[in-house]
């Protein structure tokens, strides 16, 4: 008889009882154990984890995501280590078959799909949502652990590391404006970015991070600087800079309607990546707003070849699907339009 694998769902939360319930629920028949490291919660989150017989442990807060994180993995016990924020859960169906697929993985990571939505409120009809891949579920007494004081990663060492994809889609709704809002993430956020930005060997990704937490808080001139910073850093170090640097600049940008000097910029940015979606599509809404409706429709043209599924890409959903599908029509329209004339 097949051995059946065993997961741990490690968390760390504080004050998390508006999803809380939502996420233990979605884990349900996937997750064996549950580790809980809370760093001082003192609304109901507590007493909704021991209703799922989540086993919680107290840690004294040291504005260090990955030390936090790390606390859970010393107390996991399986094979398998998850790991979820309290805003996130599974989508998933059918647990016992993402089971049996983990005895056919040779891998130690797993990259799972994770949909970012975005906008004002959770119950709105129009919520914007993105698609990226993260190393969500590795092996455990592997020695992996995470690393950096916020936007925590694995470190991995890539001689000794594989890894995979399993498509098991995160649900994720810590961005949507209400709920930042009402915990106050981008000021933490902010404060923690800038302690590590002080360190005078930091890493560019912290310039990125920054103009990300800007961006959403609307403050398009401070993430126009910080993403150049970024970019700049990273050229710097002898590094490619990578695709999300682009695709948050030319929002931007586009954002802003200043897209007099950023045909040029994004041209160089697609002979980098020229399989990135995302980036033909904003071509495409920058040739659309300067009238060159058949260039524009070229662009959309090859977002709907290009499709949106790119595990190595930050991904809107739509740029190859029904978003450009709109444009490409409205560029018809356009063009037929000027024939008639």
């Amino acid at each position: 008889m097949e051995s059946r694998p065993t997961i741990t769902l490690c968390m760390i939360v504080k004050n998390e009882e508006t999803f809380l319930e939502k996420c233990l629920t979605s884990v349900q028949g996937f997750a064996d154990e549950i580790i809980m490291v809370d760093t001082g919660s003192t609304d109901n989150s507590i007493n909704i984890a021991h209703t799922f017989q989540v086993k919680v442990y107290h840690y004294e807060w040291e504005h260090h995501f990955a030390k936090a994180r790390n606390e859970g993995i010393k107390k996991a016990q399986n094979e398998w280590i998850l790991w979820l924020d309290a805003d996130e859960c599974l989508d998933i169906q059918d647990p016992e078959t993402f089971k049996k697929r983990l005895n056919q993985i040779e891998a130690n990571i797993l990259f799972l799909p994770i949909t970012n939505f975005t906008g004002d409120h959770l119950e709105s009809e129009d919520l914007t949502s993105y698609i990226h891949y993260q190393p969500r579920l590795f092996r455990n007494h592997q020695g992996i652990q995470f690393i950096h004081r916020i936007h925590e990663t694995l470190d991995t060492d890539p001689e000794k590391m594989t890894t995979d994809i399993l498509d098991l889609p995160i649900l994720h709704y810590g961005y949507i404006h209400e709920i930042t809002k009402k915990r106050d993430k981008s000021a933490r956020n902010k404060q923690i970015l800038k302690l590590e930005a002080a360190k005078e060997t930091h890493s560019p990704w912290i310039e990125y991070h920054l103009a990300s937490e800007y961006y959403r808080d609307k403050a398009y001139n401070q993430a126009f600087e910080y993403i150049n910073q970024s970019i700049y850093k990273f050229l710097l170090e002898g590094q490619k800079p990578p695709s999300i640097l682009y695709k948050l600049k030319y929002d931007i940008l586009i954002q802003t309607n200043s897209i007099d000097q950023a045909l040029p910029g994004i041209e160089k940015a697609l002979l980098l990546y020229p399989d990135y979606v995302d980036l033909h599509f904003y071509k495409g809404l920058i040739l659309f707003q300067q009238a060159d409706y058949q260039a524009a429709k070229r662009c959309f043209e090859k977002c709907l070849e290009l499709g949106e599924v790119h595990p190595n890409y930050l991904i809107l959903k739509g740029v190859g699907s029904f978003r450009a599908a709109h444009y490409k029509s409205m560029c018809m329209e356009k063009l037929n339009t000027s024939d008639e004339n």
